[in-house]
């Protein structure tokens, strides 16, 4: 037992909830890491992209997964821009309005998403125009996604950004080498109640991000079979 502990007898139990905390931060990240994966086959079979998948790298560190994960959802914001840019370029201006008419039935704005898709293409399926329109008019997975990168800049800044994800208890201990007493007493109350933060906001947007992937894959699904 270290000298800390035996001063401080709380400071075991405060390190593991702070790893507690930090397998539940990773697990949502595994999952993040899947739905992000199941959107970009989504955009790659349909709608031309060419986004390498990702995979939770286990000899990195979070941040370094942080910042895999930040870059994938930024190209995905990237191609939905271009997508808009299409659209508008391509569109007349009644038309383009039209996507984004909360009152206009969902199939025209299909039918005018096909239109402009066949241009690009050559042909384009009803699929590919469903996407498109889920994608440029959900608002909802928009600001997650957002909200995410945000969020995932933050937690690779953290105090345990530069913890590798399979050393856990190893990865806190040499953060926390040769602190002792009061000093680590503080350390590891600050780092519990900043890593508790971070992790009710990551898990809540989590949940949004991948319910609004859930919708899009899911009709894709449908319109599929």
């Amino acid at each position: 037992m270290a000298l800390s502990d035996l001063l401080y007898p709380d400071n075991p139990k405060r390190k593991q909830e702070l790893i507690h905390l930090h397998q539940e931060l990773l697990d949502c990240m595994s999952t993040n890491f899947h739905a992000t994966n199941e959107l970009v086959g989504v955009l790659n079979e349909h709608l031309g992209c060419t986004i390498t998948p990702i995979e939770m790298r286990e000899s990195s560190t979070v941040k370094e997964n942080c910042e895999i994960i930040i870059q994938v959802m930024s190209e995905i914001q990237h191609q939905v821009q271009k997508i808009d840019s299409d659209m508008k370029e391509k569109l007349e201006p009644v038309l383009y309005q039209k996507l984004y008419d909360i009152k206009e039935p969902e199939l025209e704005k299909i039918a005018i998403a096909q239109r402009v898709f066949s241009i690009i293409f050559g042909e384009a399926t009803s699929t590919a125009a469903m996407v498109a329109i889920k994608l440029l008019g959900s608002n909802h997975l928009t600001l997650t996604v957002s909200k995410l990168i945000s969020l995932l800049a933050q937690i690779g800044a953290s105090v345990l950004g530069g913890v590798s994800i399979t050393i856990i208890g190893l990865g806190l201990e040499m953060i926390l080498h040769a602190i002792l007493g009061a000093v680590e007493r503080t350390q590891l109350l600050t780092a519990v109640r900043s890593y508790e933060k971070h992790l009710a906001e990551f898990k809540a947007a989590s949940e949004k991000y991948q319910s609004a992937i859930h919708e899009v894959t899911s009709l894709v699904r449908q319109q599929v079979q």
